[in-house]
């Protein structure tokens, strides 16, 4: 259980308690920028990415009995829509602060079905809607480097 309350809570970050899913956001940032992971063949971004989400499906699934729905120590799935919202970006400073931003409004705010996405049972339902959030700020920058930059 020790395993999936730390993977859950990304080494304790979870525990923070209000603003502990920004500051798991954040951490991520870091890694993927100082990791330059996009900078590796795309597939690698995807198996990590990949690897969080099942985590964090898995633990999710594991400690949810324990703290409850969606509980907010749980923060492994801010980590993974994270992750999505950066696949196949350009990592700089400006893409990733972009994405941190369109990933939190999206995951704040939740619009389009992502409010929704929450209601699946147990570790789908933790990870669903951070997913969501994440491919919508991904497909927005893709957008805009497509488009203006």
């Amino acid at each position: 259980m020790l395993f999936h309350k730390l993977s859950s809570t990304v080494l304790g970050i979870g525990y923070i308690g209000k603003g502990g899913g920004t500051v798991a956001a954040i951490a991520c940032c870091i890694c993927w920028y100082m990791a330059r992971v996009g900078n590796y063949p795309g597939h690698i971004a995807i198996i990590i990415t990949a690897i969080i989400t099942a985590l964090g499906i898995w633990s999710g699934n594991k400690v949810e009995p324990i703290w409850g729905k969606d509980h907010s120590r749980v923060v492994i799935d801010e980590v993974a829509g994270m992750c999505i919202s950066l696949l196949f970006i350009p990592v700089t400073i400006g893409y990733v602060l972009a994405a941190l931003i369109l990933f939190r409004f999206f995951d704040i705010v939740k619009p389009l079905f992502i409010r929704k996405a929450e209601a699946l049972k147990g570790g789908w339902g933790v990870m669903a809607d951070d997913v969501l959030a994440g491919i919508y700020a991904n497909i927005l920058l893709q957008l805009f480097i497509r488009f203006y930059a």
